[in-house]
């Protein structure tokens, strides 16, 4: 066999060369309403206060604190969304409702549970009011100004709420990454194809599509490509005139149909072509024309754990995210697992947080590079380290949340 030019090295070395090759993608300005789910890329700051105006905190009456009579005339009616020529005295009182304008001269609002109208249609106060009770000051919620939402920060909806409450109709955001998938090789067919002997149907095409989705990016599908170079260039070189990543499947080890590894050496950088790990020793990242390319292995479990491992971070990163890792955990083993040294492994796994607060994982079968269901259910990734084999019931390792964990 041929000896690959490309050294191996660590994973987290790999993640590192990853990481300082990419940056945030340059910021667009969006309507606020559509930039759910995107990182702000410019601070907001309230052109406006909130509330506005001095306004009543309960439904009840506006009244002058500092009147102690228990009996008032109600003069009117005070409603949201208008300001009247209401002017409240001693001796008066305003029905007001939550939300409204203050009226001149009142100072506080008294709850109309704390009130009774008599058969003269005279107004008793139980309880008499301080001043400013039951009244929002102006700016209590935002003063005129003030950061409402920071740079850096994933809109969710208390923030697009924010946005809309200070009149921000449109924000400067990262973009999510458009991401060119396809998935090489003379023996895929499509989903709903009939197999004929030696084929197999894509599914690495369609995971890695979903996984960019999960991940805040935009699959751009290019299809699977047959084992030929012209046809192979052109699908990649459709993809990096479309995209601002590159995402392949197949054709990066040492075979005599392997076209990937070749075409990123003659048209771009090759950063790495081997890691330490299992699954997805040959995953490769290039940078073409600057933009970055990752080639996943065939395999679907490779393909999907070298995604999670390098190429979510960097659309995370592309994104404008900070935080960019998923959370990991030291877990106990509930059975004996083994591994073949030599390479860091990343076994699929289920992992349930306990009532008392500690964490345990068990695999999820037979963990070969092909088998997709290995992956189905599996909330983590346990890291089994490169020189250790055995790893009896009751040893404590590492393990990436991929998902939520399970709760006993």
């Amino acid at each position: 066999m041929p000896e690959s030019p490309y050294p191996m090295i660590s994973v987290d070395e790999a993640v590192a060369i990853v990481l300082s090759q990419v940056k945030p993608l340059p910021p667009v300005s969006v309507p606020f309403f559509q930039a759910s789910g995107l990182v702000l890329a410019s601070d907001v700051y309230a052109r406006e206060a909130l509330p506005p105006f001095p306004a009543a905190a309960v439904d009840g009456y506006a009244v002058v604190s500092a009147d102690r009579a228990p009996f008032r005339r109600v003069i009117g009616e005070q409603l949201p969304g208008y300001l009247g020529d209401l002017s409240v005295g001693p001796g008066e009182a305003v029905r007001i409702t939550t939300g409204a304008p203050l009226p001149r001269g009142a100072d506080a609002v008294v709850m109309v549970e704390l009130t009774e109208i008599q058969p003269d249609g005279t107004l008793l106060v139980h309880d008499q009011p301080k001043p400013g009770n039951n009244v929002r000051p102006v700016g209590q919620d935002i003063g005129v100004g003030e950061l409402v939402v920071p740079r850096g920060v994933c809109l969710g909806a208390a923030e697009i709420g924010l946005l809309a409450a200070v009149g921000q109709t449109e924000v400067e955001v990262y973009p999510r990454p458009r991401v060119a998938v396809l998935s090489t090789g003379d023996e895929l067919v499509e989903p709903g194809v009939p197999l004929r002997p030696g084929q197999i149907r894509d599914s690495n095409r369609f995971s890695l599509m979903t996984a960019v989705r999960e991940a805040g990016g935009e699959p751009i599908d290019l299809g699977h490509i047959p084992d030929q170079a012209q046809a192979v260039q052109a699908a990649m070189e459709r993809g990096l005139s479309q995209a601002d990543v590159l995402l392949t499947s197949g054709g990066v080890s040492m075979g005599q149909l392997d076209l990937i590894k070749p075409y990123l050496a003659q048209h771009g950088t090759i950063h790495f072509g081997r890691v330490r790990a299992r699954p997805g020793k040959p995953v490769t990242f290039a940078t073409v024309r600057g933009i970055p390319a990752f080639a996943m292995p065939g395999f679907p479990v490779s393909a999907l754990v070298s995604f999670e491992i390098y190429v979510r971070p960097a659309l995370l990163k592309l994104a404008g995210h900070t935080r960019l890792q998923r959370p990991r955990r030291q877990v106990t083993l509930r059975h004996d697992i083994q591994h073949e040294t030599g390479r860091l492994e990343f076994q699929r796994a289920v992992v349930t947080r306990h009532r008392d607060g500690h964490y345990s994982a068990s695999t999820t079968g037979f963990q070969g590079s092909g088998r997709l269901l290995s992956m189905r259910g599996a909330n983590a990734l346990l890291v089994l380290p490169a020189d250790e084999e055995r790893f009896p019931a009751g040893s404590q390792l590492e393990a990436i949340l991929i998902g939520p964990p399970e709760e006993e």
